[in-house]
């Protein structure tokens, strides 16, 4: 009886975390909530630094499957974007060794960290007005982002804009006009509480039945997920000869060598900058807005920081891609239906499926996706991602937190922003301090006479 017991803690805590908290649908619609940084990303990774995508799918959907048990919130597996970046961005390009270097040097950074204490030390006192500008800027990076990729034609692997999109056609601004009207409809602002209680129609009972019945249909439809399946569909409408192209099968997995050069290159130019951003983004931010979202289900900081350790300390290692769990994935998965652990563990037996049926035959598939979808889902997460810091009630608190968010965007530094948003709050609080009951101004304050009495022997 006693060994049982164990064995029924372990079954409870699995049905908790993995009970659909909503119908299956919202679910799988959350699911998708963060593919508009994941596709473009892993993309351009594999056009420019020769990333296995096969490989990189199965290690992120067991990562996806794993991260959603252990959680119980639809906690995101993102790319590293500063990794990313400086694989994509500068010349030379990363190697793949070198990219996985790079992200084992951040893993065992945050496993330091999580295993230590630290980082739940730091979560705890780390003042919420500079959590917030820090979400506030990644938001509206994500946002800014989504627009250049509705407004322009894009070059993943140059990152860059090669041109105003053109109004028609299957990747032009009508398309994605007609997304972000169609998931506005849909989802609304993002409140799936947003019904009419009893009291506000006391005496307009019917029409708020029908608003309520309005609501609860249009909630109802998994619309991220049918915006997603349109741009798989018409991934093949714009050029057919893909069928032909794709291989079935995975690639072959392999251990990555390794050699000193790489890791002291991956070290210096890609981990130094992304490490400062997984703590703050990947962790810190994450596990706030997962409290803010999920009161009763709040992230552990070292739970997190653990996680993204050990993903990459496994991954990085036959590589896949560097990933972390980031605040924009969290909210873009919640803004369309994701409320359990459920959601990214459909995303992750997606990924496994494509991984292994499709293998790197896919990212042919992927290369013709609308990119005007892609950035229709992006707006819609970093909008979700920004307004999180719509809790800031005082001038002070907001004055922190815009100045965070200020710096953090135009010096494109999450670190700096960070620096100067701590420095900021210790200096507002250092101005309203009450210096009266200091023993050195107690001193100061007494007659000259009561001094010179101390004085002497």
């Amino acid at each position: 009886m006693d060994q049982s017991l164990p064995l029924l803690h372990h079954q409870q805590w699995w049905r908790r975390n993995l009970r659909l908290r909503t119908s299956v649908w919202s679910e799988l619609s959350g699911a998708v909530g963060d593919l508009g940084t994941f596709i473009p990303i892993v993309l351009a990774l594999t056009l420019v630094s020769n990333l296995d995508l096969s490989t990189t799918l199965i290690f992120t959907s067991l990562y996806n499957i794993a991260t959603g048990i252990l959680f119980g919130v639809p906690m995101p597996v993102q790319p590293m974007k500063s990794i990313a970046a400086v694989a994509i961005s500068e010349s030379p390009h990363l190697t793949p060794s070198q990219i996985a270097a790079a992200g084992a040097s951040t893993a065992a950074t945050l496993l330091i960290l999580g295993a230590t204490g630290l980082m739940s030390f730091f979560y705890k006192f780390i003042p919420l007005p500079v959590v917030r500008g820090v979400q506030l800027s990644q938001g509206l990076s994500f946002a800014f982002s989504a627009i250049k990729y509705i407004r322009n034609n894009q070059d993943f692997t140059v990152s860059k804009s090669t041109g105003p999109r053109s109004w028609l056609g299957l990747d032009g601004l009508i398309l994605a006009l007609s997304c972000i009207l169609f998931l506005v409809l849909t989802t609304g602002s993002g409140d799936h509480n947003d019904t009419i209680n009893d009291e506000g129609c006391s005496n307009t009972n019917s029409r708020g039945g029908r608003i309520n019945r309005r609501f609860r249909i249009l909630s109802a439809i998994p619309a991220a997920l049918l915006v997603f399946l349109l741009g798989l569909f018409l991934c093949f409408i714009r050029d057919p000869s893909i069928i032909n192209e794709i291989k079935l099968g995975p690639s072959k997995i392999h251990v990555l060598k390794i050699t000193w050069e790489d890791w002291k290159i991956g070290f210096l130019r890609a981990a130094i900058p992304q490490i400062p951003l997984s703590i703050l983004n990947s962790v810190i931010a994450v596990c706030k807005l997962s409290g803010d979202l999920f009161p009763d289900r709040e992230s552990s900081a070292t739970k997190v920081s653990i996680s993204v350790g050990v993903m990459n300390l496994v991954g990085c290692w036959f590589g896949a891609m560097p990933v972390c769990h980031g605040a924009g994935g969290l909210a873009g998965q919640y803004r369309f239906g994701a409320r359990s652990g459920a959601s990214v563990v459909f995303l992750g037996i997606g990924k496994l499926v494509i991984g292994l049926v499709f293998g790197n035959s896919f990212v042919r598939i992927l290369n013709e996706f609308p990119i005007g979808i892609l950035g229709v889902l992006l707006l819609f997460a970093g909008i979700e991602l920004a307004m999180a810091s719509r809790d800031m009630n005082s001038k002070e608190e907001s004055f922190v937190m815009l100045v965070c968010a200020a710096v953090s965007l135009t010096g494109s530094s999450a670190a700096l922003g960070f620096g100067c948003g701590i420095l900021l709050f210790l200096l507002l609080k250092l101005r309203s301090l009450d210096c009266s009951n200091w023993g050195f101004f107690k001193f100061k304050s007494q007659p000259a006479v009561d001094v010179e009495t101390r004085l002497i022997p």
